[in-house]
């Protein structure tokens, strides 16, 4: 296990964390409260042990601070048991109220100690297969179950996020949209399990583009989500204006590359997409907005032929800036 030991007097730190290191912890050290919750946020342990009365900051104060920082921050639950030398009714009350969850005196006998490492292992042990384990279903409830990138859910909580920061910043944002042309002839010619197929291989390839724009430095931000059938959208963060452009060719290019043959997709013979894109050089207003605008772009896109790109700056976030 990792333990964070927090106590004031040296002597009695060093000679339980050496206890604690010949039964196979590896343990980090802190002088007093206020440094043992600055420890604690660089690198949480396994197992706190901390002293009760030490100067700067007592250890019923810093487990509190630390009981703040997991619930701020959404972390697990991390055991902490006092060391103390007086082991008082009112020292239990008090500790369990400050977040505690047991005592240990400094002179615990050797055996007990033992024991009570042995049980803390065990709860971090499962503590961390329970982390492993909400990790992966928060993942799943933010991943399209066919395609595997991003679904609309998490695009819509993601998006909001980032358009509150921009417009704090005054930074550019844009977005594309994307649709896959003829998908639904492409669907009765071929089959739907061949339509799903040409939807992951799709989503896969623009994942690619977005990774690539986020190693470029196009936008560090940049993500693509499953907006719906065979629409997708691109997220476009801090992004440069000739730059909106740029990615939206990228994407209609992986996908050709992809050859996917469609007899039914005009003169083509491939499967293509359409994409429309709108962006604002500083996120203001309405977001919906930008959103109208990116599904109009789409739209001509698609009149003027499919298998190209439409992307250009806001006129309603133009208007709204000049005013």
């Amino acid at each position: 296990m990792r333990i964070l030991l927090v106590d004031d007097s040296r002597a009695v730190s060093a000679v339980m964390a050496a206890r604690l290191t010949l039964l196979g912890h590896e343990v980090t050290q802190a002088e007093n409260g206020e440094q043992g919750v600055e420890r604690f946020c660089c690198c949480p342990p396994d197992l706190v042990l901390m002293d009760v009365e030490m100067p700067v900051m007592n250890g019923f104060v810093a487990a509190e601070r630390i009981r703040a920082l997991e619930a701020k921050q959404d972390w697990a639950w991390t055991p902490i048991i006092f060391l103390t030398a007086s082991d008082t009714p009112e020292n239990l009350v008090t500790a369990i109220e400050a977040g505690g969850d047991d005592f240990i005196a400094k002179a615990v006998p050797e055996t007990v100690l033992q024991a009570k490492m042995k049980a803390m292992a065990r709860i971090a042990g499962l503590r961390k297969q329970l982390f492993e384990a909400n990790h992966k279903l928060e993942a799943l409830a933010h991943q399209d179950g066919l395609t595997g990138i991003y679904n609309r859910r998490y695009m819509d909580l993601r998006l909001d996020h980032q358009w509150d920061e921009a417009q704090l910043c005054g930074a550019p944002f844009g977005l594309l949209l994307i649709d896959v042309d003829n998908f639904k002839r492409y669907n009765d010619h071929y089959g739907h399990q061949a339509g799903d197929d040409c939807l992951r291989a799709i989503a896969a390839a623009m994942a690619g583009v977005v990774e690539r724009t986020i190693a470029n430095e196009l936008s560090r931000d940049a993500f693509v989500a499953r907006y719906g059938g065979e629409e997708f959208a691109v997220l476009l963060p801090r992004c440069a204006e000739a730059d909106y452009l740029v990615v939206a060719e990228q994407l209609l290019e992986a996908v050709r590359q992809l050859a996917i043959p469609h007899a039914l997709n005009a003169d083509w013979g491939i499967v293509t997409l359409s994409v429309g894109g709108a962006y604002v050089e500083r996120a203001e207003g309405r977001l919906a907005m930008l959103f109208r605008n990116a599904d109009a772009n789409l739209y001509q896109a698609k009149r003027d032929g499919r298998n190209r790109a439409e992307v250009c700056a806001a006129p309603e976030a133009v208007a709204t800036t000049g005013s």
